[in-house]
């Protein structure tokens, strides 16, 4: 049996064994990171590489640990090596960064043999983000679709688009509202939230239906689609 008090015994030349265990613990807790990010997420681009690039950064900092060791020689050639290296990736969102952090973190930790700590954090780490998102903190959005259209400037249309707007909606504001052509049109942008059973296709299909209506154009919020 693989002993672990065995295995977090520091030493600046750790054995294979000891290498083989921190690399597979690493994939293994950043995979969990990762789980629990694809299931938490909300947004309108998910990124397949972001998620592969949590796991993978949890190897290579645990790698770059053992590499390290407890040697300042070798701590300042890395840090040489990182400035050489420009990272210009952006993060569209600041959980984007925290879970980074939190990949990053388990790597290190289990780089310098920290297996309680690794585990220990990230799965209260997991547990608290799973918290957070079923916790009113992670309610979903009031909106989940912008509507842009343009429409004639008469009572008539005016009625018509505002029943169909009722009838599959069960919110909808209004953003903007500028005039064309002279004031003979309006430009109009909602926020919507459409009705559980309406669909995208029955939605525009009751609105070109709407006299005068020109110009649709609908967003919907779309989790899987990568942008």
């Amino acid at each position: 049996m693989l002993d672990l008090l065995t295995l977090q015994t520091t030493s600046p030349n750790p054995n294979l064994i000891t290498i083989i265990f921190t690399v597979v613990l690493a994939f293994l807790l950043s995979t969990l990171i990762a789980i629990v990010y694809r299931k938490t997420f909300r947004g309108l681009s998910y990124s397949r590489n972001f998620v592969q690039a949590l796991i993978l950064s949890s190897i290579v900092s645990a790698t770059v640990m053992h590499a390290i060791g407890d040697s300042l020689a070798r701590g300042l050639g890395m840090l040489g090596a990182l400035a050489i290296i420009r990272f210009r990736t952006t993060f569209k969102d600041p959980k984007d960064i925290i879970f980074m952090f939190a990949a990053l973190a388990a790597g290190i930790a289990c780089g310098v043999l920290g297996f309680d700590i690794a585990l220990v954090g990230t799965l209260f780490f997991c547990l608290i983000a799973v918290v957070i998102y079923y916790s009113p903190f992670g309610q979903e959005s009031t909106f989940d679709g912008l509507l842009r259209f343009s429409l004639a400037n008469d009572l008539e249309p005016k009625r018509q688009l505002e029943e169909v707007l009722q009838q599959n909606c069960r919110l909808f504001a209004l953003v903007t509202l500028r005039d064309m052509a002279q004031g003979a049109r309006l430009d109009y942008a909602y926020h919507i939230k459409l009705r559980r059973k309406t669909s995208k296709a029955d939605f525009l299909g009751d609105l070109a239906k709407v006299e005068s209506i020109k110009g649709l154009n609908l967003a919907l919020q779309e989790s899987t689609v990568e942008l």
